[in-house]
């Protein structure tokens, strides 16, 4: 089996289409979409509308769980975006979407973590930056799920996997339409995928186990930008033109 991996949208729908066309020439048996949909600073309610329309397996998001929870004056500039411009209908496709999922067979997709969509996975922040997470670490953190074959996860935007021995092998695809940001907790980091292009997984089972290959699709992210910026998020813009906060 062949499964084209997508994550971290964030309402960027040039970087989307691009990397759909971009698997459609992948020979892939399926789609799964991570999370963090609409949220950012570019094109929310004509994101959902082609996410809707594709009808690719997909969980919810942090990002999807504060817009439909938050009060308006509690949401940050990215979901109270998204939460102006989107359509009730697509609040109601939202609110139906699960926080994890069973792909296949021994397959788990989830946001952060199994349980929790603000956990990195496979990453790990201290007060002198970010580190790639130890094996002990995201053991820890999976809990009672590395009985899986694959968990597949998003929410840093930074492409990286992991094998653990005697465990499943975790894929993080990065972000589709969202290379860097800043973040707060649990200390101030950045999170940086050091170029512009979009980027998704394609995971293949023909070898006996899990296979990863990560892709990275140029796409006019200047047009992107200049969206942002008539957004008046030129923080956004700049991650759009850059890869870097």
């Amino acid at each position: 089996m062949r499964i084209a991996v997508i994550s971290d949208v964030h309402g960027n729908l040039l970087a989307l289409d691009a990397v759909l066309a971009d698997a459609a020439e992948q020979s892939v048996d399926q789609h799964v979409n991570l999370g963090d949909l609409l949220s950012g600073g570019v094109a929310p309610r004509l994101t959902a509308d082609r996410l809707m329309d594709a009808g690719m397996k997909t969980i919810a998001g942090n990002h999807e769980r504060q817009l439909l929870t938050l009060r308006p004056e509690e949401m940050g500039a990215s979901d109270r975006f998204a939460m102006l411009d989107v359509t009730a209908r697509q609040r109601d496709w939202l609110a139906s979407l699960p926080s994890t999922l069973v792909v296949t067979d021994g397959v788990l997709a989830c946001h952060g973590s199994p349980d929790d969509d603000l956990t990195y996975l496979l990453e790990t922040v201290e007060r002198t930056g970010v580190r790639p997470a130890t094996d002990d670490e995201v053991r820890a953190r999976l809990g009672a799920h590395t009985e899986w074959s694959l968990v597949l996860c998003g929410h840093t935007h930074i492409p990286r996997s992991l094998r653990l021995a005697q465990g499943p092998l975790i894929v993080n695809p990065g972000s589709v339409g969202w290379p860097a940001y800043a973040g707060d907790e649990p200390h101030p980091h950045v999170m940086e995928a050091g170029t512009p292009h979009a980027r998704y997984a394609v995971l293949d089972d023909a070898s006996g186990r899990w296979e990863v290959e990560f892709r990275l699709v140029a796409y006019d992210w200047e047009s992107a930008a200049l969206i942002a910026e008539s957004h008046d998020r030129q923080d956004v813009a700049r991650a759009l033109r850059t890869g870097r906060v």
